[in-house]
């Protein structure tokens, strides 16, 4: 048992949960009426498509499952997607604590249509329109595919890159099909996603250049 505990001491980590989920009910709770109200033009012109909660309903597979597989896997890839979720993830509560938004763009949805319909309208009774901006959807999707990508441990998982990617675009589409964000919800996640980077990762880039610049030295060497 203590053999256990001391392998995946690293649990710790996964407490944030019991920080994030309070708050962010406080939040779902209290913002309710005085809010800013986030919308484009681009927003009026994209259709509502109920086929889009597939994706959208993916996401929670796909980044429990990621965050599972490196918790097990590699110590070293959970430890830097943890630091990215979870910081994205507290400076949009932040956001959404002192700067209250919302949509008010959702449209009626009959659950009696399809299975689909259904699914959207339990979404929409479950999540309110309020704390959208930025989308921890779009964010954590992002995140998810970075560390796969950065992933030495699955590197040569290229049918794995294609299918995460493939996954995260989805997700991302699925946020502003299923009017449950505003396009510039999702622009704020890259941008956000984009300034973290550097941070988390940054010294990834620089370490591939310098192993793939060895693999050519040592090859160039044999011949």
């Amino acid at each position: 048992m203590k053999r256990i505990i001391h392998k995946y001491r690293h649990a710790w980590v996964l407490l944030y949960v019991f920080l994030y989920l309070p708050w962010f009910f406080y939040l779902e709770r209290t913002v309710t009426t005085q809010y800013h109200i986030i919308h484009v033009s681009l927003d009026d012109y994209i259709p509502f498509n109920e086929y889009f909660i597939i994706p959208y309903l993916f996401w929670f597979i796909y980044v429990a499952g990621t965050v599972m597989y490196f918790f097990f896997k590699d110590k070293h890839d959970f430890y830097r997607l943890c630091a990215f979720l979870f910081t994205g993830m507290t400076i949009s509560l932040l956001i959404c604590t002192f700067y209250p938004n919302g949509t008010d763009f959702r449209p009626a949805v009959d659950p009696d249509k399809n299975i689909f319909c259904a699914l959207v309208a339990m979404i929409q009774h479950a999540d309110t329109c309020t704390n959208v901006l930025p989308s921890i959807h779009v964010y954590n999707s992002i995140g998810v595919h970075i560390s796969i990508m950065n992933s030495e441990r699955l590197q040569e998982k290229h049918w794995l890159h294609r299918a995460s990617f493939i996954a995260m675009t989805a997700i991302c589409l699925s946020t502003v099909f299923l009017k449950q964000h505003s396009v510039i919800d999702g622009l704020a996640s890259i941008t956000m996603a984009y300034c973290l980077y550097d941070v988390i990762y940054g010294h990834v880039y620089e370490s591939s250049r310098r192993r793939a610049a060895e693999k050519v030295a040592q090859k160039v060497a044999e011949s």
